[in-house]
């Protein structure tokens, strides 16, 4: 069960509704402890003082940092007095379409439940008008001593909150980036490329992909408990030259194209073998294909096939 993290309530015109606040997600990532290698013997971490090589106390370690050439310290208790207060409500100051915010400014996620049966129904509205309106509740919140900027939003069965980063922190990436002078594509290059993307478009269905990473670790540990030695990885494909890039994009649109000419010589007849992959996602979810998201394109077309004679005959 998870854990409420904060309680307090969402204020927005003058209605207020108690909520709770939840971590939306949790960490899988393998864990490891430190030992000395060929030995069982645990690897601590001690502070110790740089001049002297002696060991401090947790409660004798003051934060500090030069400002203009001298050290100036400060204690924990000094940082407190200054940091603002925990937030008793969260305050939606304005609300703009989800749509103008760009994806690098989202940090984290919370859900946020009601925290009676009798906030349901105020809950619920805020959550369906902002679904309807593809909007979302900006506010300013103070968790664990650190405030941050927050957008409240529409989830398909919850609110959920996000922590977003502030303008100051989002690097320009045109920095990053360098002079992109005399890189456009080309028209064809263009073309071809969308053709590509096109070919390979479908929903997204996040239960589709797993942490693989995280199973190979688990499945080393075993082995190696079992005394088995375990097998080496296959070595990534290399990349792709500057100087490729025009061939290795004519050769995935052949790809894409044979895999569209290789079922319509298949005796089928019919136009779906010039459908991309996307088209033919939306088709067979039109005519309710069940588990089309795990398909092939070759298995999607011959389920809009089935479904579609299927649906003909029982007209």
């Amino acid at each position: 069960m998870a854990r409420k993290i904060w309680t307090g309530s969402i204020n927005f015109g003058l209605v207020t509704i108690p909520v709770g606040l939840y971590a939306a997600t949790e960490d899988h990532s393998p864990s490891f402890h430190q030992y000395q290698r060929g030995t069982t013997d645990r690897v601590r971490y001690k502070r110790v003082n740089e001049r002297t090589g002696d060991e401090v106390d947790y409660g004798d370690i003051v934060k500090g940092r030069e400002v203009e050439g001298t050290l100036i310290t400060v204690d924990q208790e000094e940082l407190d007095e200054i940091a603002p207060g925990r937030s008793r409500t969260i305050d939606i100051t304005s609300f703009v379409d989800l749509d103008e915010i760009d994806p690098v400014h989202f940090q984290r996620t919370y859900w946020l439940a009601p925290n009676a049966k009798e906030n349901h129904r105020p809950y619920d509205l805020l959550r369906r008008a902002m679904e309807q309106t593809n909007q979302v509740g900006i506010a300013t919140f103070v968790l664990r001593g650190k405030e941050y900027l927050t957008a409240v939003r529409a989830d398909d069965a919850a609110l959920a909150l996000n922590t977003l980063f502030f303008a100051d922190e989002i690097r320009d990436p045109t920095q990053i980036i360098g002079d992109t002078a005399g890189s456009a594509p080309s028209d064809k290059e263009l073309e071809m490329a969308e053709t590509v993307i096109e070919s390979m478009t479908g929903e997204w269905h996040p239960e589709d992909y797993e942490d693989t990473y995280t199973d190979r670790v688990e499945q080393l540990l075993a082995d190696k408990a079992r005394g088995v030695e375990p097998a080496a990885e296959a070595e990534p494909a290399a990349d792709t030259d500057v100087i490729d890039l025009t061939d290795a994009l004519r050769r995935s649109v052949e790809h894409a194209r044979g895999t569209r000419s290789s079922s319509r010589r298949g005796g089928r007849g019919d136009e779906l073998g010039e459908l991309t992959k996307g088209e033919l996602d939306k088709r067979a979810k039109e005519l309710g294909v069940r588990g089309r998201s795990k398909m092939n394109r070759a298995e999607l077309e011959d389920a809009v096939r089935d479904a579609t004679h299927g649906s003909r005959a029982a007209s």
